[in-house]
């Protein structure tokens, strides 16, 4: 799978106006996405979220360096909500090591791998790229059945997709 591209980082949202603000493609191990892949199942029915840590944000260039799943607070199908604890500790662990959330992750139980408006109005990171996961029949990948996996930048409410480039690892 190494160079596997996945999305094709063009602005969705016809609202938005002004260019994309990067990065246009961004490289995720295998074996990551694998784990939010899982981590969305696992959580099945319920919408399932985490952190991506990495070494400085996506918009600066940074790289992935782990995934760490979180409590769901919402417990709900439709939408999620980090819980306050996860949140607290993972922002303490990465200021500490020095690091940033890379990523926010989530999935839709049976909708698209796209940001929703409720998505888009809680976007509090906007260096972050916001990963989605759809577990959607129709959203799988023709022939494996794979979730959907998609990358966005939301900046001020305005949505771009960023392409994924899996690597191995």
């Amino acid at each position: 799978m190494v160079g596997n591209r996945r999305g094709n980082a063009r602005e969705v949202d016809s609202a938005a106006s002004g260019e994309h603000p990067g990065p246009t493609v961004a490289a995720l191990p295998a074996t990551m996405i694998q784990q939010l892949i899982d981590h969305a199942r696992r959580g099945y029915p319920n919408e399932a979220c985490g952190i991506i840590v990495g070494d400085r944000s996506a918009a600066e260039g940074g790289q992935a360096l782990r995934f760490v799943p979180a409590r769901n607070a919402a417990e709900s199908p439709y939408r999620y909500e980090i819980d306050s604890k996860d949140l607290l500790r993972l922002t303490i662990e990465t200021d500490d090591r020095d690091e940033t959330f890379w990523a926010i992750v989530h999935s839709h139980t049976h909708s698209p791998a796209r940001p929703s408006p409720t998505d888009v109005g809680l976007a509090f990171y906007p260096d972050a790229l916001y990963l989605l996961v759809s577990l959607a029949d129709e959203e799988a990948e023709q022939g494996a059945g794979t979730p959907s996996v998609r990358a966005w930048r939301i900046v001020d409410k305005a949505i771009h997709e960023v392409a994924l480039d899996v690597v191995e690892g």
